[in-house]
């Protein structure tokens, strides 16, 4: 699928959304809103309704399954639900507050994405262009065909060189090197891809000497090629990742605390992490984050804020703009939530194998909602989470998004509370 044919298409959506769904009017003037305050019934969701958010996170805490949570609602540009239950820290007796600062981890790729394709908009690449014209360790990239002698794969040519298209859509070949098991995963681990001591400019050398671990855009496969976007984009810039975060994301949309590490005078804030044991019971982790790292993950490096997140979440909303600032072009929001996968594709790390969804450009996307998992309302709605717990849902369809922080590593509490939120969400619409 050519560039053409895809801004053609998500253009297309696009009109039809505003036209089709009626966004116009009303609701396009209020995506101008810094997010004011707004009761839920001023904004069509049932009060009784979204309060059951609250009241579910508040249940989860009582019954242990987390410490404490922050969850955000917000319809047509107001916020319509911003709680806090339990905990910040457990051993200091902190509360858990609407200010309290989270480490979002996978949350931090549709950032990266963002950042990336504001270069998209000023012409600097196309998504067909092969990722080796801008990062020459990719040239020529072998692909293992099978296990090999001494840990090494066998190998073959690439049929094609890595599009910047699969790049960003995790069918690049690449992998994380624990969401599954081959000789690829094998030789990760072995380079300590993810050094948080060394540099993203680091780990694509080390890259460049590993083999693809299947071919380029034949299967959906959780990897890091974010980080690599991360690296992509301080090339495109000539300047280090956080810095193009900084001044094309952080300052113009307000979001005033995310970042790569928490500084001093802000720790009173910083939740406490846990990790569920295998009996239920969450137990304290040690934390990073507290110095600058030299390693400026786009694939899971940021700490942020449920408001933070929450005006990224509608400047995306909004089409790319919010309060006047804009961001990305209208269209550049919309192909990053249509599907950039090839028609026919094996998924071999199962993370957004989830019944009905496709993935376009850093984000999930709920295309035929299964009615369990997803509710029949939540189509259109794209998405993504954390490793700790931390979750967000766009729905342009419905004009909503909601925000979640909890820090859980892992665990069924983190899946239930960004399942059954979301679910507690459609439901507060159907009930208007």
């Amino acid at each position: 699928m050519n560039d053409s044919l895809v801004r053609t298409r998500a253009a297309f959506f696009a009109v039809f959304l505003l036209v089709h769904v009626g966004i116009a009017g009303a609701a396009a003037d209020a995506h101008a809103a810094d997010l004011a305050r707004a009761a839920p019934a001023d904004v069509g969701l049932n009060e009784a309704g979204v309060e059951k958010i609250g009241a579910l996170m508040q249940t989860m805490v009582d019954e242990g399954e987390l410490v404490g949570a922050v969850t955000l609602v917000a319809r047509h540009g107001k916020v319509a639900h911003f709680a806090s239950v339990g905990k910040q820290d457990r051993d200091k007796d902190a509360p858990m507050s609407e200010d309290t600062i989270f480490r979002i981890y996978s949350m931090t790729k549709p950032i990266a994405g963002v950042a990336l394709m504001t270069f998209y908009d000023e012409g600097a690449f196309t998504l067909d262009d092969p990722v080796a014209k801008f990062i020459p360790e990719f040239k020529g990239l072998k692909v293992a065909a099978g296990d090999g002698p001494e840990g090494q794969p066998v190998v073959v040519d690439a049929d094609h060189e890595m599009t910047i298209r699969e790049l960003v859509s995790h069918t690049g070949g690449l992998t994380y090197g624990f969401f599954s098991r081959s000789q690829v995963d094998a030789l990760y681990q072995q380079a300590d891809i993810l050094n948080r001591d060394s540099t993203l400019k680091d780990m694509v050398g080390k890259l460049g000497a590993i083999p693809l671990r299947q071919q380029p855009g034949s299967a959906w496969h959780y990897s890091v090629a974010v980080d690599v976007q991360g690296y992509l984009v301080e090339v495109l810039a000539g300047k280090p990742f956080d810095e193009v975060l900084r001044e094309r994301i952080f300052e113009p949309l307000g979001m005033v605390d995310t970042a790569f590490w928490v500084p001093a005078e802000k720790t009173d804030r910083f939740a406490a992490l846990y990790r569920q044991t295998p009996t239920g019971d969450l137990v304290p982790m040690p934390s990073e984050y507290l110095t600058k790292p030299s390693f400026l993950s786009g694939g899971g490096g940021l700490v942020s804020t449920a408001m933070d997140y929450a005006r990224f979440c509608q400047m995306l909303l909004g089409g790319g703009e919010l309060a006047g600032v804009r961001i990305l072009k209208p269209e550049t929001v919309a192909l990053m939530h249509t599907n950039q996968l090839p028609g026919h594709i094996d998924f071999i790390s199962p993370r957004v194998a989830t019944p009905g969804n496709t993935f376009g450009i850093d984000f999930a996307i709920v295309e035929e909602p299964d009615g369990t998992t997803d509710h029949a309302l939540a189509k259109g709605e794209y998405w993504w989470y954390g490793i700790a717990g931390t979750w967000f849902g766009i729905n342009p369809v419905q004009d909503v998004f909601i925000v979640g922080m909890i820090q859980n590593f892992g665990g069924l509490g983190s899946g239930k509370a960004r399942i059954a939120s979301k679910r507690l969400l459609y439901e507060a619409i159907v009930g208007e």
